[in-house]
């Protein structure tokens, strides 16, 4: 199989890495819905935060080169995580408030879609009838499940849905400028460790301010901490997708994680339901990440 891997072109491994990323970031959201409800999101998002720069900091004494603090990529790493998780995550919760979940989980997954503006636009990437076809395809499986339930607000203000769009391309203009960084310092390591204790500055900056305190026991929060490792690893595998392919098909391919998610849960989980909309879903999404790797090829 590793011969099989090395056999393969950047773009087409950049492709099943960001594959292998969707999958760990649905698992992630499973281990952390594992922990007690008498948890706090501001002390949860904390302790996941916390807990991936402490292992990126820990890795990149081994990895990492010191002489990438003087380089520019510092900055465009620095910024890509402020953007996401910090802003992003930001918008989409203000977005749930205002719009509720359903039309606040479709309008984020247009992402796909800024991810392509941004990849031609910024790095001059190349839109191919074949990549398009699969990126739509994505997101029409990704919205089945969402369009089709109840959630959605009766009255909103009409600038709402700009909160879940511009949680959407923050997220994807963060891909973009980490890729520019990567043209300085190809680290996938030293851009998630910079962007994380970004990340959580800002967090934790916004914790003391506001004097939050973690509500619960800190054992409760343990599901977070081991979600966060395993967020570690997806948000490195995301790296080294980006760092290996291009931004316009790598973004559709991890925003297939719900299948993933959909799959854990009823499989391994034994929290979802496979119904038609699951199956739609799939249907959709699957023809379109095949798709979207043959055309990476």
């Amino acid at each position: 199989m590793a011969d099989a891997l090395t056999g393969l072109d950047k773009t087409t491994l950049g492709a099943i890495i960001a594959l292998v990323a969707a999958f760990f970031f649905a698992l992630s959201a499973h281990v952390q819905n594992m922990g007690p409800k008498s948890t706090s999101t501001q002390g949860g998002t904390l302790v996941l935060i916390g807990t991936q720069a402490l292992i990126y900091s820990v890795a990149a004494l081994f990895i990492v080169k010191w002489d990438y603090w003087m380089s520019g990529a510092v900055v465009l790493f620095a910024a890509a995580g402020m953007l996401r998780p910090t802003l992003s995550i930001a918008l989409w919760i203000e977005g749930i408030k205002r719009l509720g979940p359903t039309l606040n989980a479709a309008l984020t997954s247009s992402g796909p879609f800024f991810a392509a503006i941004f990849g031609i636009l910024i790095l001059g990437e190349t839109m191919t009838p074949m990549i398009a076809g699969g990126i739509t395809l994505v997101v029409a499986g990704v919205l089945v499940p969402t369009l089709m339930t109840r959630g959605i607000l009766a009255t909103f203000p009409a600038w709402a849905v700009l909160l879940p769009l511009g949680a959407a391309a923050l997220r994807n203009v963060a891909h973009a400028i980490t890729k520019v960084g990567f043209a300085d310092v190809p680290s996938p390591l030293f851009a998630a460790r910079v962007g994380t204790l970004v990340s959580l500055v800002l967090v934790a900056g916004q914790f003391l301010i506001r004097r939050q305190r973690i509500e619960g026991r800190l054992g409760d929060y343990r599901y977070f901490a081991l979600s966060g490792m395993i967020t570690a690893l997806a948000v490195y595998l995301l790296n080294q997708a980006l760092e290996l392919g291009q931004v316009i098909t790598v973004a559709p391919l991890v925003a297939s994680s719900p299948v993933f998610s959909a799959l854990l849960g009823y499989f391994v989980f034994g929290r979802e339901t496979l119904n038609w909309r699951t199956w739609l879903t799939i249907a959709l999404v699957v023809p379109g990440v095949g798709i979207i790797v043959y055309a990476a090829a």
